[in-house]
């Protein structure tokens, strides 16, 4: 009955620990010592640099007013393997005793935005609206609300959030190096982030990270 409980998880595992999306990371830089801080855990080092509002991924930088962004990694000798969770990581803001947990992707694609992209066309403004400028004393300005702000199309939108969803740090028992992004749920400006602590508590241990705001 040991051997078969020791015996049965392992076999198991590969099935349990398969990744639920399509997250598949991010190529990790060179060395550890690419990004603005690192901790050695255990045999596995983790390093991360803060990236603000900004979500870049391999093929371009977008943009989420409601979610900070954190690039993560991991790091060990050859042959070595980590289980990863978004749940293991948190976000300290300006020493505060409440940290921020990490958010799955799944919550922070609606928020996300592309600073390059531009609508095919503009709005034209309605004939009301029209006929008052230039009228004198204001008469004939029209009460019609202006029209909607133009949105990406669907196909668009859709390729947007699968760059992120791919970018994002994947999840279970993975080969390491590996790398990603993790989001925290925060709206305010982050020139009032002072100070900045990314927290681990998982599989390899427990690490601090000082991250640069």
């Amino acid at each position: 009955m040991t051997a078969f409980c020791l015996c049965a998880p392992g076999q198991n595992a590969p099935s349990k620990e398969a990744p639920v999306n399509e997250s598949k990371g991010m190529p990790p830089r060179v060395t550890q010592a690419e990004y603005q801080t690192h901790a050695q855990v255990g045999a596995v080092t983790i390093a991360a640099e803060f990236t603000g509002h900004a979500a870049g991924t391999p093929q371009k930088t977008f943009t989420t007013e409601e979610y900070l962004v954190v690039e993560t990694a991991f790091f060990g000798p050859a042959g070595a393997r980590a289980k990863l969770a978004i749940d293991d990581f948190s976000l300290r803001i300006n020493g505060k005793k409440a940290a921020l947990p990490g958010q799955p992707y799944g919550m922070v694609l609606s928020s996300l935005k592309d600073p390059e992209w531009e609508p095919p066309f503009k709005p034209e403004k309605s004939k009301s609206s029209m006929s008052g400028e230039g009228g004198g004393g204001g008469q004939g300005q029209s009460n019609e609300a202006p029209p909607p702000p133009p949105k990406m199309s669907f196909p668009e939108r859709r390729a947007m959030e699968q760059k992120v969803q791919k970018a994002t740090l994947p999840e279970g028992d993975r080969a390491l190096p590996v790398a990603g992004l993790i989001f925290f749920q925060y709206g305010g400006r982050t020139k009032g982030i002072k100070s900045l602590e990314l927290i681990y508590a998982g599989p390899a241990g427990k690490a601090t990270l000082t991250l640069q705001p």
